[in-house]
């Protein structure tokens, strides 16, 4: 950023490729739809741009990015509070069952050498969390995908949020208790026990 900052368009490139993953799969996850995420990560980068002058060393440039694209998603979110609520018992949309947006929490876990059985209930269990993250509240979904996708810590969270870190942790909380509310189907696997209890 401190290259860009001083004229090179070169690292621009390099900040793209080093974050456009993760922030797609973070703004992908958050609104529900692979066309809208990409819009909104094109929106990211151009924030980026436009704002670069306003980044100093003193903040961490991924917290900073992240916070970009948690506002835009969370503008999203404000302009599309007419649309219906996807429940937990309701088809994944065609885009979020074939998207390979990236591993989060449950897929790191699942290993994928215990067959094929295994295989297919993992694939499911990934479907019911997205469906799991639709429905759960904003500020708890954001903390949970900026802990598990993003890999920040709970102090960076608070600082993109705008709330204290043990603010945070008790969303992080509440987040975790519904997801073990939504996958309770996948208890006797074994997996689910994995997922829920895992600390953050």
């Amino acid at each position: 950023m401190q290259a860009f900052q001083a004229g090179d368009a070169a690292a621009f490139a390099t900040l793209v490729k080093r974050h456009e993953t993760k922030l797609w799969n973070f703004v992908r996850r958050y609104v529900g739809d692979a066309a809208t995420a990409e819009d909104l990560l094109q929106d990211v980068f151009m924030r980026v741009l436009a704002h670069a002058a306003q980044w100093t060393p003193a903040a961490k440039v991924t917290t900073w990015m992240y916070t970009i694209a948690r506002n835009l998603c969370t503008d999203h979110a404000r302009r599309a509070v007419h649309r219906n609520a996807v429940s937990l018992d309701g088809a994944p949309s065609p885009r979020m069952a074939e998207e390979d947006s990236g591993p989060v929490l449950v897929e790191r876990l699942a290993g994928s050498d215990l067959g094929g059985e295994h295989n297919v209930s993992t694939g499911q269990m990934v479907k019911e969390l997205d469906l799991a993250l639709s429905a759960m509240p904003a500020e708890q979904r954001e903390v949970f995908l900026m802990r598990e996708v993003m890999e920040l810590s709970f102090a960076e969270i608070a600082e993109s949020v705008g709330a204290s870190v043990p603010t945070v942790k008790s969303r992080m909380r509440y987040a975790l208790e519904r997801l073990r509310e939504a996958l309770v189907a996948f208890r006797e696997s074994g997996t689910h026990s994995q997922v829920v209890e895992a600390q953050p």
